[in-house]
């Protein structure tokens, strides 16, 4: 069974994807944006793991979940990283 909250938070969290995906051409001006976007929907595709736990396989969700977030703060410490250490240069 799966929490309201963790609905809610897929919910926005598909928004903010959907808006991200639409408007793609602004956010390129972000260094290093591929980098982000990827770290993004690795946290989104966490949430999106949540929901599935809750209806099939809940082990395998939740280590695959718990996997996601993980890899989402390893890109967003090297997005960090690539950033600010080159100052923001693409590349």
């Amino acid at each position: 069974m799966i929490q309201q909250n963790e609905l809610v938070t897929f919910l926005v969290g598909f928004g903010v994807a959907l808006y991200v995906l639409a408007n793609s051409r602004r956010f390129r001006s972000i260094p290093n944006f591929r980098l982000l976007l990827a770290a993004y929907m690795g946290l989104f595709s966490g949430w999106a793991l949540t929901i599935l736990e809750g209806f099939a396989f809940p082990s395998l969700f939740n280590i695959l979940e718990h996997l996601s977030y993980a890899l989402c703060s390893i890109m967003i410490a090297a997005w960090c990283r690539v950033t600010f250490q080159r100052g923001g240069k693409q590349g």
